[in-house]
């Protein structure tokens, strides 16, 4: 079979199995098939697959077809300019925690040599991203997972910043190893409450790690811990940046009243993604 016929027929399943977006999905998973960019997909149309082509692009179809997402079908990610491996070990990085970045970047501008902790690094995006930007800081990255951090280890290492990363197991920051203070804590902590599986996209549901996406009962559980965790290991005036869910703002700000200069940073959607609290003197 030609590419371009593979393609319109692979187009043709995904939208019939109910993928969002099937051009979109069904061009990713040929590229990722063939070790190609998007424009030779287009120029060589009349191209001929071989057999073993053919085989593992429909194999990335039927995947895709089932709902596994196509990040961990690739095992790829873009987060921040960075290719990230990515595994159903850790939750699939997405774009509106790049505000999380932007946050601290603001933040940090006059801070010399900070020191950050990210709290649930998984795939280590945050981590990663950080440490590109502040290239004189010190990062710390923790998670419960043994099997997420070598994720991040290996995108860490793939990145030549393994020498810049510190990474620990634990859950949160209890019992952190190291004793110094830190200028930011920051986290995408799990944030949907258990009442709300209903909402969630059933790839994400049936993919993804429950421990990374959900909570509780109410979604905050994770988050009421961290708080006063970050309060004990924050130097005095230092930053706690998180990200946090749809409508959660009002009850984050409540959790937050003994900090100083409580901020809100809205998405591209105008939802209330990043809170950003300073610890008092």
């Amino acid at each position: 079979m030609t590419l371009g016929n593979s393609l319109n027929s692979a187009i043709e399943t995904l939208a019939q199995a109910g993928v969002g977006s099937a051009r979109m999905n069904a061009e990713l998973l040929l590229m990722f098939t063939l070790a190609c960019d998007r424009a030779h997909l287009y120029t060589h149309p009349e191209r001929s697959l071989t057999p073993n082509e053919q085989s593992r692009y429909e194999e990335a179809l039927a995947q895709r077809a089932r709902g596994v997402p196509a990040q961990y079908i690739t095992g790829h990610q873009e987060f921040w300019g960075l290719d990230l491996i990515v595994s159903p070990a850790v939750l699939i990085p997405r774009p509106e925690t790049e505000h999380v970045i932007e946050t601290v970047l603001d933040l940090a501008r006059d801070i010399s040599a900070p020191r950050i902790v990210d709290v649930g690094t998984g795939s280590g995006c945050i981590a990663l991203a950080l440490a590109k930007e502040l290239p004189d800081a010190e990062v710390h990255a923790v998670d419960v997972s043994p099997e997420a951090l070598e994720v991040a280890r290996a995108n860490a290492a793939r990145r030549n910043l393994s020498a810049r990363i510190h990474f620990h197991q634990g859950d949160l920051l209890v019992d952190f190893p190291d004793p110094d203070r830190f200028d930011f804590v920051v986290s995408n902590p799990p944030y949907v409450g258990d009442s709300e599986e209903d909402q969630v996209q059933l790839e994400v549901r049936k993919f993804e790690p429950r421990a990374a996406v959900f909570a509780g009962p109410s979604g905050l559980e994770v988050i009421e811990r961290l708080i006063p965790q970050a309060r004990q290991v924050l130097n005095p005036g230092g930053w706690l940046v998180m990200e946090i869910g749809q409508g959660q703002d009002r009850a984050i700000r409540e959790l937050l009243q003994e900090w100083n200069d409580t901020r809100f940073t809205p998405d591209l959607q105008g939802i209330q993604r990043v809170v950003a609290a300073q610890r008092t003197a």
